[in-house]
């Protein structure tokens, strides 16, 4: 059998508590290699509106696409992957959840030593990280400048995308790859290991923090790249 040919189409779902200017870094290196990338602003106000505006944006491609997902943008990656142009799946330091999961589900049970996000209580339908531990929090290997900006620009996350449950994964019918953040203070890096493992994914790690995709862009592009080729 002959090497399957490159997906060329890139779209990038961001994480609670971000939007998607964050994957600038990673955009530039995709567009130098001669990928077509798009970038969801999704409001994550919900996990059904998310997942709408991820297939929105996977609407308008013209050809195969390589899905990729950062941390919450995992779940919905994993409910909008059933677009018939999505042809693999990037999981950056994001939760992979099961049938019936939610991001509230699989936080419910930490693992031994796991690291608790700093969440305060819902305002309005909406959590938000403390502002002064963000940095530890999300992006302790960002320069102090930058993490103090996202902090303070945060986009709350909403109370239904926080416990949207998904229904069948699509990293079952789709090849996925996985990039373990390893000092990651947002999801335990053995609960993104296990979750990886479970979806059969190709797994590789960096030292990072959870924002590995500004952090670190050109491991994620490398990946992403590997993705799009076919290489496990």
């Amino acid at each position: 059998m002959g090497r399957a040919m490159r997906v060329n189409n890139v779209v990038l779902v961001h994480g609670a508590f971000v939007d998607g200017s964050g994957w600038e870094p990673v955009y530039q290196l995709l567009t130098a290699q001669g990928y077509q990338v798009h970038i969801v602003q999704h409001p994550t106000t919900s996990l059904a509106a998310d997942v709408a505006a991820t297939q929105a944006v996977l609407d308008l491609q013209d050809g195969p696409v390589v899905l990729v997902g950062h941390s919450y943008g995992g779940v919905v990656i994993t409910e909008a992957g059933h677009h018939p142009k999505v042809a693999r799946l990037v999981y950056l330091a994001a939760f992979a959840p099961d049938s019936g999961e939610s991001v509230q589900k699989l936080c419910a049970l930490p693992l031994p030593g796991a690291p608790l996000p700093p969440m305060l209580a819902p305002v309005r339908g909406f959590v938000r990280l403390d502002q002064a531990k963000f940095a530890a929090a999300y992006a302790a290997d960002l320069q102090a400048e930058r993490a103090a900006f996202l902090a303070s620009a945060q986009q709350p996350l909403g109370l239904d995308a926080f416990t949207g449950e998904v229904g069948m994964p699509a990293w079952r019918s789709r090849p996925s790859w996985y990039l373990v953040a390893s000092e990651d203070n947002m999801i335990a890096p053995l609960a993104q290991q296990l979750m990886a493992q479970r979806a059969g994914a190709a797994v590789t790690a960096a030292r990072s923090s959870h924002a590995v995709h500004e952090s670190h862009p050109a491991a994620v592009a490398a990946l992403i790249d590997r993705a799009a080729r076919d290489l496990r």
